[in-house]
């Protein structure tokens, strides 16, 4: 028979066991990465479904119709959508203000931002009233930024058949350059071009990038446990690129419909180190569906050479000048940078300072 200390010994330690499983999450620095939800994912699902039916609608009727009733002289133009991803306050709002301004009939904007933020303490900048789509949280380490990225997407599509090409970028990002030199830059100068641009989407070029060599390349093909990405993903498919891109329709369409891929990279990460999901499911996408229709490089310059816990290095008001401005649009290749990150919020001040004899003149 068991003696009373040791039964008391006992109740004592299952007690405590059961204390640790309950309030460790709560008391301990365990991490647990946010995943998509069923009900988010059925929900992106319904999204996507109409956003998929109104553009392949809007190819062959609306938009033709739109630009068939109207004179070559006064034929609607293509416009770039641009997908502002943020989790914060859209503090260079008036510098994209300005960068949009005169410009009104070419671009679209949607942003996409995190809910669990409280954007009453700073009402968005005018540039942004009306702007925001339907959004859920966001957090790093998780494919919650892929769906976010998609969601934009997919609204795009939804909203206007004339959005040609989707640009994402961040609230820490800014423009290198003016709009029209970015415009003329991704659908060129002729009006015979851009006339003909619904005519040539099949052969629009997406701008993103597309890596299959980093030496951290297996451990993050290995995140979610070692062969879990099989046999969707082999790892001589797996790529990496920054999560920033311009997507042109064509590919936009193909990554709302896509489900393949994403049953791979919607599951969570065990090695949290590792695990940049929205680093990888686009340039893997592309490469393995249509890898000569891309660029293979980003139109988004980031330091790298300063990076703290895998975010790049983060500009400042002293660091801003015609000089950065200058360095930041070169490239080794026959391209310029459109836009760069990360700047901090008090950039804003000097920016604007230089923006019209700098950044604004082409």
């Amino acid at each position: 028979m068991v003696s009373s200390p040791y039964l008391y010994s006992l109740a004592l330690f299952l007690s405590l066991s059961l204390i640790f499983l309950f309030l460790a999450p709560q008391i301990l620095p365990f991490k647990h990465p946010l995943t998509v939800s069923l009900a988010d994912d059925l929900d992106d699902l319904a999204l996507f479904h109409n956003a998929t039916i109104a553009a392949s609608t809007s190819s062959h009727s609306a938009a033709a119709t739109k630009i068939s009733h109207l004179s070559f002289s006064n034929h609607p133009k293509p416009k770039i959508a641009f997908l502002f991803l943020t989790n914060s306050d859209l503090v260079f709002a008036p510098l994209w203000d300005s960068f949009f301004s005169g410009n009104e009939n070419l671009f679209n904007i949607y942003v996409h931002a995190d809910p669990s933020i409280d954007l009453n303490k700073n009402p968005p900048h005018k540039l942004f009233k009306n702007r925001f789509i339907p959004a859920k949280r966001t957090e790093r380490s998780s494919p919650t930024l892929i769906s976010a990225a998609r969601r934009l997407l997919a609204n795009a599509l939804l909203d206007d058949p004339l959005n040609l090409y989707f640009a994402l970028v961040s609230q820490t990002c800014i423009p290198l350059h003016s709009f029209q030199y970015i415009y003329h830059s991704i659908l060129g100068n002729s009006t015979w071009k851009l006339f003909n641009a619904f005519a040539t989407q099949s052969k629009h070029q997406s701008f993103i990038e597309i890596l299959s060599e980093d030496p951290n390349l297996q451990r993050r093909y290995d995140a979610r446990g070692e062969n879990v990405m099989l046999p969707e993903v082999r790892f001589e498919d797996f790529r990496v690129g920054s999560q920033f891109f311009i997507l042109a329709k064509r590919h936009a369409l193909l990554v709302i419909k896509e489900k393949k891929l994403w049953r791979k990279f919607r599951l969570p990460c065990l090695n949290l180190n590792s695990c940049y999901p929205e680093e990888h499911y686009f340039p893997t996408l592309l490469s393995m569906e249509d890898p000569s229709g891309c660029s293979h490089y980003t139109m988004t310059r980031v330091n790298w050479t300063e990076s703290v816990d895998g975010h790049p290095h983060t500009y400042q008001p002293a660091e801003v000048s015609p000089e950065l401005i200058y360095t930041l649009r070169e490239s080794n290749s026959s391209y310029s940078y459109f836009f760069a990150r990360k700047f901090s919020p008090d950039c804003l001040k000097p920016l604007m300072d230089i923006a019209p004899d700098v950044i604004f003149r082409d």
